[in-house]
């Protein structure tokens, strides 16, 4: 199923440990329907040293999370939204607000 939300996107977590928190997506996998959210889903990995890293070490990284638990944030209503397409003037594709009407694409 095609993705509205795209990278760069902001999002609030509606659902799970990290509900309620804002973050601008990072990276989306559209085969998996996942995605990463910067601050959301945090993790510790113990790592060996390698070439790359030799002081291995604890390193914290976001993981990925299911786009059905995010919503596209609205600034004007500063909540969550659901988003429709319509064609703007240009009959160029945009995203819009349903609770607010707020175009959502540059």
């Amino acid at each position: 199923m095609a993705s509205r939300i795209k990278k760069g996107d902001k999002v609030i977590v509606v659902a799970g440990a990290h509900k309620g928190t804002v973050g601008a997506v990072e990276r989306v996998f559209p085969e998996t329907d996942k995605l990463v959210i910067e601050g959301v889903n945090r993790v510790k990995r113990h790592t060996k040293p390698t070439p790359q890293r030799p002081e291995g070490g604890i390193v914290e990284k976001d993981m990925p999370i299911h786009r059905s638990n995010v919503m596209l944030w609205d600034p004007k209503t500063e909540k969550g939204t659901r988003v429709r397409s319509q064609l703007n003037q240009d009959g160029k594709k945009v995203r819009v607000s349903v609770k607010s009407g707020t175009v959502l694409d540059g």
